[in-house]
């Protein structure tokens, strides 16, 4: 099997090259894999070595023809492209997030792949309740103060026009929670602490009181598990949406437990985005007071499909995940940024 990954160098990208490589590696010559990002990784290292490489940047008209080359003869494309900054510059966000996924499903539908597997999110889902577990037929319509929540959901709007349009092209779309690693360490604190704050965290944080809303409550799970989901897909030739998260489900109280804190002082939620919007239009910290908002909205999700019908488990707690990428942005584990590319003629 051909697999194109779309994003192949990233958070995500390297966790399901290394699952891949994996499996290469009992069975070779099983998978074919082209690799698509807008950096040229170390292709000297593993996971990247023995994989073709195109480099390009998706959201742009010039490289479209680029993009179609990449992907011709592919069984199979995994596309987890995904931009979070600058969230200063909507635009370019727009372009590379929502732009880019219609690139890459047009491309794919011209080189007649049979298989779709896209990374959307828990961040794609209207705002729902707290206090139970929501499957995927929760509306994916997305919380409209949060540019990543909207391009999430105009990206699920893309993927079921193209479903509509190619009845025979098998579409799947995994909905996860936060994916961590102790390698993504250095990316996601200079995406959502600033490098300044980055470089202060230590290895292992530690506060005797934690100010938290009472609702501040999430899922997450480490890019292997988020991996192997992907895999399984891939290998069952499976369709549709499938929620992606470890347990146990992160509350203030399971923070607390993590960073040592004796006592949880309870803020309004309000209180956080004001303070995350101060902070931001301050440039003192890089996170704008829509994720604060996707956060409070954001629903719990019910795994359970995933369960059944991949038969997945996550091996790793979604506290044990949050515990190595703390630790992977003190010590600035991780690789160097994507460059910008510029626009080709």
């Amino acid at each position: 099997m051909r697999i194109a990954i779309v994003g192949a160098s990233g958070n995500v990208g390297t966790a399901l090259l290394r699952n891949l490589q994996s499996r290469l590696a009992e069975r070779p010559g099983s998978l074919e894999l082209a690799g698509i990002s807008r950096r040229l990784p170390d292709i000297a290292m593993p996971p990247y070595a023995g994989v073709e490489w195109h480099t390009l940047d998706v959201g742009l008209d010039a490289d479209m023809p680029r993009l179609r080359s990449a992907l011709a003869g592919a069984d199979a494309v995994v596309h987890l492209a995904w931009q979070v900054q600058p969230n200063r510059d909507l635009d370019a966000l727009h372009r590379t997030n929502v732009t880019g996924t219609g690139h890459v499903l047009e491309a794919a539908g011209q080189a007649g792949v049979g298989h779709i597997v896209c990374a959307s999110s828990v961040g794609a889902y209207s705002q729902a309740p707290k206090d139970r577990r929501t499957d995927e037929s929760w509306p994916a319509g997305g919380i409209q103060t949060s540019h990543y929540s909207r391009h999430k959901a105009e990206q699920e709007a893309l993927l079921d026009r193209f479903e509509e349009e190619h009845p025979g092209v098998k579409v799947a779309r995994l909905r996860p929670g936060l994916i961590f690693q102790r390698d993504a360490g250095s990316e996601i604190g200079r995406y959502f602490l600033g490098q300044l704050l980055a470089r202060l965290l230590p290895r292992r944080p530690w506060t005797p009181v934690l100010p938290a809303p009472d609702n501040l409550i999430f899922q997450a799970l480490h890019a292997d598990d988020a991996a192997e989901a992907y895999w399984q897909v891939l290998d069952r030739g499976e369709s549709g949406a499938f929620n992606i998260a470890a347990e146990p489900v992160v509350t203030p109280q399971e923070l607390a437990r993590l960073l040592g804190a004796k006592r949880i002082l309870p803020i309004p939620m309000a209180l956080l985005h004001a303070v995350a919007g101060l902070t931001w239009r301050l440039r003192i910290q890089p996170t704008d007071s829509g994720w604060v908002d996707m956060a409070a909205g954001s629903p719990v999700m019910d795994t359970g499909r995933a369960r059944r019908v991949l038969a997945w488990e996550p091996r790793i707690t979604s506290v044990d995940a949050i515990a190595q990428v703390l630790e992977g942005i003190g010590a600035g584990a991780g690789v160097a940024p994507s460059p910008a590319l510029k626009p080709r003629s």
